[in-house]
């Protein structure tokens, strides 16, 4: 007894009985999902990207590392199950987990903007200096500017910043961080300005 490729009922002959296609047609089905919502999960990680840029958090590296991860995670996983779709084997588990995983992005992006633009604490200014600048062009360009700690158990923080912000500061420079705490916990930086 196999899953029926398309519905994922059980079926013991070539047609489904419960969506009436048979193995090949339901090969073809089961590809276009995967082709929908792969698509969509593509923009719900580009989207996580844009909410992460407009309320940046302090760990947005790690958090970046993170969505990465998930996100070749599950490509390699969207391809597996259509290469095992050619060759009609067994996938409604691998299926089920991909189904799982395609909103992840979405649920993400929306974490990040409730995160800031729901957050009515005060922010705190936070002293440190800039030991140095990181800047990487492309299509989402990122500038941060590198300075000491003022957190507990942290020896640097890459603060995200403005192009025009980027500019007007230099190694050496004694900064004040605006910091807002966050609705869910996740801190992240308003502005950056002199002393």
């Amino acid at each position: 007894m196999t899953h029926c490729l398309n519905c994922g009922a059980e079926r013991g002959a070539d047609v489904c009985d419960f969506c009436g296609l048979n193995s090949s047609e339901a090969e073809f089905a089961l590809r276009k999902k995967l082709l929908n919502r792969t698509a969509f999960f593509v923009l719900g990680a580009l989207a996580f990207v844009a909410a992460s840029n407009r309320y940046p958090p302090l760990e947005l590296d790690g958090i970046l590392i993170f969505i990465g991860l998930l996100f070749f995670l599950t490509l390699g996983l969207a391809i597996g199950l259509e290469r095992r779709a050619l060759r009609h084997l067994e996938l409604e588990a691998l299926k089920r987990v991909y189904y799982g995983l395609i909103p992840l992005p979405w649920i993400f992006a929306a974490l990040m903007l409730a995160n800031g633009a729901f957050d009515r604490a005060p922010p705190q200014v936070e002293e440190a200096r800039v030991v140095g600048k990181f800047s990487m062009g492309g299509a989402l360009p990122s500038r941060r500017l590198v300075v000491t700690s003022w957190r507990e158990g942290h020896r640097i923080e890459r603060v995200p910043v403005d192009r025009v912000n980027f500019d007007n500061f230099s190694r050496g420079d004694v900064v004040e961080v605006k910091v807002e705490d966050g609705l869910v916990g996740i801190p992240w930086v308003v502005d950056v300005f002199h002393r």
